[in-house]
């Protein structure tokens, strides 16, 4: 599983209100082992804006407590699974729970082009 994965924080904790946050943990997996975690702050909110500004990154996932169908949407449509409903930890433990296929979600939402055979949820990717 070679993947980049944003998870909104705040205060070195998963930030409940995405488009909210302070910066973006950008986690860098390879071969199951997280490789290198990145702080960015993002640009000013604007609805819409994220879902580009954070696949300029590479990134193929997004680990989310709260977000809105439409960013869902978005993310999907720049290829990148949005998993919804994270509780609020490190961007470390969550992400080290993601790769052991014990991160508690409320919903996932997989644009299904990743092969790698894990599973998180519903979503067999």
């Amino acid at each position: 599983m070679n993947r980049i994965i944003a998870l909104p924080m705040e205060n070195g904790k998963l930030c409940e209100h995405f488009g909210h946050c302070q910066y973006f943990a950008l986690v860098k997996i390879e071969d199951e082992k997280i490789i290198d975690i990145k702080e960015e702050i993002p640009p000013e909110h604007v609805p819409g804006l994220y879902p580009k500004w954070v696949a300029s990154f590479g990134v193929t996932d997004v680990i989310a407590g709260g977000m809105g169908q439409k960013a869902i949407d978005l993310f999907n449509e720049q290829n990148i699974n949005a998993f919804v409903g994270a509780p609020i930890k490190g961007a470390k433990e969550l992400v080290e729970d993601f790769i052991g296929n014990k991160l508690s979600l409320s919903a996932n939402y997989c644009n299904h082009d990743h092969g790698s055979g894990h599973e998180h949820g519903n979503c067999n990717h």
